[in-house]
């Protein structure tokens, strides 16, 4: 795939901007992100090149302001907050912001990162994501984490008196966690009061350690019928306390939903820079180099760390389309995916599947709004292969 730096149309719609740090202190054993460990890192080098990836996207996308900012990875938390907030006025100064733009922060636990949630705070960062993970000892153990219990809930109550808005995420389903377990950490974790909770049942992804475990016969995931159980505990918990699902895995309390995630699940368009990172721009995918060092020598040569960008088919739309708003609670809207797609409303889904998953009970169609009920997102795996026709 080539690079085509011709200026793309532009449209009123605000942007979302994700930049990727793609360094850790260890890498956690159920971890497929694009993350690393290395030794040394160059500070001012790493400042230099994303800002020159920036300014490149920047010239692409110009006249759209934008809505959010996501620092993810890796783990943005090792990022010094100087580098945090020149990059973030980089960005002003390029785009623009939109009122009450939010700016989020992805960040580990311990007690070293924590101490700068002060001075990120300082840098316009207002929304933290915080990887607690778990909330004991023996399961931060079992799942490679460099924080232990008290030091997670003590890194969560700074964050909550810094940032005015606050989100942790938390994996179950792990390995002999019974249903009783899960419950009583559930409850646990909504007793804390963040307006929002990314809940993930634990997934074997191939290439990590975890992986080989199982290959090995080392590790034991949870059954598939228990981790349904689970995940129907969570709705019923997460929304009695006011806090329901808004997409498969996160739940949030009224106007605290993620707006930087729900654009890639409503499918808006975002710049991605760093290692690694995709975006999707006037009907372009890039992607950049995920190696840490390709990604600085694609910069260093070209002046962005682009490698590939993709025209996208207007089947490709309409179907990236519906495999990321499908996941949400509100679901889509078919008519604005045939019209952002090209694609006739009457071929986006397959009629014949549509209608025998209704008659289960598994989707539910008003109008033009396509939703997966809750019964179905226990088997959206399943039905999004069954019901998307492009």
């Amino acid at each position: 795939m080539s690079v085509n730096p011709r200026l793309l149309p532009t449209s009123g719609e605000p942007l979302a901007l994700y930049i990727h740090w793609p360094f850790c202190v260890s890498k956690c054993p159920y971890c497929d992100f694009n993350s690393h460990v290395r030794d040394a890192i160059d500070i001012d080098a790493w400042r230099d090149a994303l800002l020159a990836d920036m300014a490149h996207e920047a010239g692409l996308t110009g006249g759209r302001p934008l809505a959010s900012i996501f620092f993810g990875g890796g783990t943005p938390s090792l990022m010094p907050p100087a580098l945090v907030e020149r990059l973030i006025a980089a960005a002003e100064e390029h785009w623009g912001f939109t009122p009450g733009i939010e700016i989020t922060l992805e960040a580990n636990p311990n007690s070293v990162e924590a101490a700068r949630f002060a001075d990120l705070a300082a840098a316009a960062v207002n929304r933290v994501s915080l990887g607690l993970q778990a909330l004991d000892n023996e399961a931060l153990l079992f799942l490679g984490r460099a924080h232990d219990a008290t030091e997670g809930l003590a890194a969560l109550e700074t964050a909550q008196a810094v940032f005015r808005r606050v989100s942790f995420d938390l994996i179950y389903a792990r390995p002999d966690q019974s249903e009783a377990d899960w419950e009583a950490e559930l409850r646990r974790a909504l007793s804390f009061g963040t307006g929002h909770l990314s809940l993930y049942q634990l997934t074997i992804e191939p290439g990590t350690r975890f992986a080989t475990l199982v290959a090995q016969g080392k590790l034991t995931p949870a059954n598939p019928d228990h981790g349904a159980t689970l995940y129907e505990l969570t709705q019923a918990m997460t929304g009695a306390a006011g806090i329901p699902p808004y997409e498969i895995s996160n739940h949030a309390r009224p106007g605290e939903e993620s707006r930087h995630n729900l654009t890639y699940w409503r499918y808006g368009d975002y710049v991605g820079i760093g290692p690694g990172a995709h975006g999707r721009r006037g009907g372009m995918a890039t992607l950049r180099h995920k190696k840490p060092e390709n990604w600085m020598s694609g910069v260093a040569r070209n002046g962005h760390g682009i490698q590939g960008e993709e025209s996208l088919s207007a089947q490709d739309k309409a179907r990236e389309a519906l495999l990321m708003g499908l996941r949400l609670g509100e679901g889509v809207d078919l008519a604005r995916i045939a019209a952002l797609s090209a694609v006739p409303a009457c071929q986006l889904i397959d009629g014949q599947a549509m209608h025998q998953l209704q008659r289960h009970g598994l989707v539910h169609l008003d109008g033009a709004r396509l939703q997966v009920t809750p019964g179905g997102m226990l088997l959206l795996d399943a039905i999004l292969p069954e019901i998307v026709a492009v």
